[in-house]
């Protein structure tokens, strides 16, 4: 298959919480949709925020990424339509909780999302009647096997940080996982980029982190960052991504404005 045309897989990863993860997951997710692109989410954490946030209510989420997982049901038996136009989802339960134990005792336990994905890919995908062009893969926020079967199964790694004074320590752990990862299951995984996020232009220690951010990764951190909104924050509450809620909001223009570096970054990745 040509690179150009190859589903491309993006984990959203930070092992802290309140990161606005799950948000940008949403977001970009619903960003990617309004310029043209089709977009998977799959919802791997257990508290289902994802899911709730696009409107799958939990009698709604029939099969789901722990099916998926554990091998009962194929990717594109668990994907879902959300309300957003070409943004499906594959939702979560919390039976996420046992995968753990579930797969444990399997060689490929590392693999299950890999596999399926594969599976997806090659011709596996006949749930839905558009191609699938991004997938994005919400973590849950801890290095554990969900996590660790997100970054095994992705092409790159975009990190969510909030603005705020231990934002680089967290950061710092998390690259080391991505780099142990690279090693012993995913050669070609790459850092597609920083997204500093909750940023709020009247305190001073938010712009010194982004400052700081930018000084230790450079040009992998995006020039979008996403502005602390209490747009974006009721949206959830209704089941809505902002960009459904209030598309003129602050929040809303940022998260387009991601999408574009996102697309932007992907046709230079493509390119080399």
């Amino acid at each position: 298959m040509d690179n150009r045309d190859r589903i491309r897989v993006i984990v959203l990863a930070n092992q802290k919480g309140g990161v606005g993860k799950t948000t940008t997951a949403i977001n970009l997710g619903t960003a990617l949709a309004a310029i043209g692109e089709t977009v998977l989410i799959l919802d791997m954490d257990p508290q289902g925020n994802a899911s709730t946030g696009l409107g799958i209510d939990p009698s709604q989420r029939k099969v789901s990424t722990y099916d998926v997982l554990t091998g009962v049901k194929t990717l594109a038996d668990a994907i879902q339509p959300t309300v957003v136009p070409r943004l499906f989802i594959v939702p979560s339960t919390m039976d996420l909780l046992g995968l753990e134990l579930s797969i444990a005792d399997q060689a490929d336990r590392s693999f299950k999302l890999k596999n399926a994905l594969s599976a997806f890919s090659n011709g596996g995908g006949k749930a839905i009647s558009e191609k699938i062009t991004y997938v994005l893969i919400d973590c849950p926020p801890s290095l554990n096997l969900l996590t660790i079967n997100g970054l095994a199964a992705s092409d790159s790694v975009l990190v969510p940080l909030q603005c705020e004074f231990f934002a680089l320590e967290g950061l710092s752990q998390l690259l080391s996982t991505v780099e142990h990862v690279k090693r012993s299951l995913n050669p070609t995984l790459t850092i597609h980029g920083v997204v500093l996020t909750m940023f709020d232009g009247r305190n001073n220690l938010a712009s010194q982190v982004v400052a700081d951010v930018r000084s230790f990764l450079g040009k992998k951190v995006y020039d979008t960052v996403i502005p602390r909104n209490v747009r974006v924050s009721e949206a959830p509450s209704y089941g809505k991504p902002v960009l459904l809620y209030d598309l003129k909001c602050n929040g809303s223009q940022a998260y387009l404005k991601l999408a574009s570096e996102v697309i932007q970054r992907e046709r230079e990745l493509r390119a080399a």
